[in-house]
């Protein structure tokens, strides 16, 4: 009977503390001057991240490789273009691309936000998406630029902390509530389990109440969307400056980007010198169409060709395929009848018909060493520039999936180094050189697999018959 009166008691102070905790949490109505972003630290600290790993896409040391490895990959030149303008036009369209994605959540976050300015930000980065305007010195010099992407860094790791020791604190709890419900034999143990619970949960709550004040999570609206519109101006100048973009899309990049290349206030606070030129003089009331253009410039370039695997929405399908075949060509003794089946209904029937129209005449026997040691070199020579691009698409994608859309890429591929801008026809060519010559070692191995059982068996035979006489 004491004991459980003293659950009783136990478990109101539990509830009564969780009801504290609960009126604790402004409420909007009453704290509209001094609004918090709460459970949206999670989703700004997201788009910090993504901030963040934009502008280290954009460094000097970045950059170098894209003009000197990315766009130079022997795949991308034999199937995408070997026009290294249209390929750095696709880069800078895509970083363009993935900055006016993040801008689009920042509009929304900023209509919370108190500073009216702040409340405008699609007005204001619209007009300097266009004419380079910044109205209200958002861009900020290189030096000030890294000190404010430490600052987010810190907190966006200790976000993810908080968002851990959350989910630890609500685990702990859903602990103590099944305790309470739990029926065991002995009522010490019980006792014993809820007080250990118990001192847990204070330990937890205290070390979520301190990362909260250390995290995004106590911090205003307008603090944490300052420091958003501030990095994103700056991450936009910076792709101009790199890009050389003013009135039309890059030819070259600068060759020699060293940190004097880096974005820096200008003197005149309306208009950024590191702009080649305003893509159009505007006047006010027309930066917003004129900024939709500037946008669907670039998302217009990020169109795939009608000649193209991505306009024919075949690039995953192919990327796929030739990562199968790849492992197939690594193993051909290990690969079944059905899995060659398998393969074969992958196909699309464009590829059936040249694959058989190259098979057409061949005969059945496959025993020639010399020819299938050529096959091999050959197929891995082609496998060498393919397989990049397939396994790159395959990266893409991932990343880009709904269960990732808010995780920070891993990688720093772009489109450019995927199949998406292959040419369909190109593509295929080289996927049925694949198949034909993966077809003959497939024989090959088969037939001298056969042979060695063959001999194996006729010298057990002659074995047997030599013991018996």
């Amino acid at each position: 009977m004491a004991l459980e009166t003293w659950l009783i008691k136990v478990k109101k102070s539990i509830s009564n503390s969780l009801d504290t905790a609960r009126s604790s949490i402004p409420n909007s109505k009453s704290s509209k001057h001094k609004s918090n972003v709460g459970v949206l630290s999670f989703e700004i600290a997201g788009l910090m991240s993504k901030l963040l790993h934009i502008w280290n896409s954009l460094s000097d040391k970045s950059i170098i490789r894209l003009r000197d490895e990315s766009i130079s990959l022997e795949g991308v030149r034999k199937i995408v273009s070997n026009d290294e303008s249209f390929l750095l036009g696709l880069a800078c369209a895509e970083m363009t691309e993935n900055v006016r994605l993040v801008a689009k959540s920042i509009s929304r976050i900023s209509k919370r936000c108190q500073d009216s300015n702040l409340q405008c930000f699609d007005r204001w980065f619209d007009e300097f998406a266009n004419s380079g305007h910044d109205s209200h010195g958002w861009v900020l010099s290189s030096k000030d630029m890294e000190a404010k992407n430490k600052k987010m860094d810190r907190y966006v790791s200790v976000t993810a902390t908080l968002y851990k020791e959350m989910e630890e604190l609500s685990t702990i709890e859903n602990s103590l509530r099944k305790c309470f419900q739990c029926k065991e034999h002995e009522s010490s143990i019980k006792e014993q389990k809820i007080i250990d619970l118990q001192q847990k949960l204070l330990w937890q709550r205290q070390e979520v109440k301190y990362l909260k004040e250390k995290s995004l999570w106590n911090r205003s609206f307008d603090m944490v969307v300052s420091m958003l519109v501030r990095s994103i101006f700056t991450i936009l100048a910076r792709i101009k400056l790199v890009f050389g973009i003013g009135h039309g899309y890059p030819s070259s990049l600068p060759r020699s980007l060293s940190a004097s290349a880096t974005v820096h206030p200008t003197e005149n606070p309306n208009v950024c010198n590191f702009v080649s030129g305003p893509l159009k003089s505007s006047k006010p009331e027309e930066n917003k169409d004129l900024a939709v253009r500037f946008f669907e410039s670039n998302s217009k370039l990020l169109k795939p060709p009608p000649s193209t695997l991505g306009a024919a929405a075949l690039a995953l399908h192919y990327a796929n395929l030739i990562i199968i075949m790849e492992k197939m060509i690594k193993s051909p003794q290990l690969v079944g009848v059905d899995a060659r089946e398998d393969l074969y209904a992958m196909l699309p029937s464009s590829i059936r018909s040249s694959l058989r129209a190259r098979l057409k005449g061949v005969g059945f026997s496959a025993s020639d060493p010399v020819l299938a040691g050529e096959w091999r070199t050959a197929l891995g020579r082609i496998l060498g520039w393919l397989s990049p691009l397939a396994h790159n698409m395959i990266k893409w994608q991932s990343e880009r999936s709904f269960e990732h859309q808010n995780l920070l890429p891993k990688t720093n591929v772009l489109l450019l180094q995927t199949l998406f801008f292959a040419n369909k026809e190109k593509t295929e060519a080289a996927i049925t050189e694949l198949l034909v010559g993966l077809n003959y070692i497939w024989r090959f191995e088969r037939e001298m697999t056969a042979k060695a059982l063959l001999e194996c068996s006729n010298f057990n035979g002659l074995l047997n018959s030599q013991s018996s006489s």
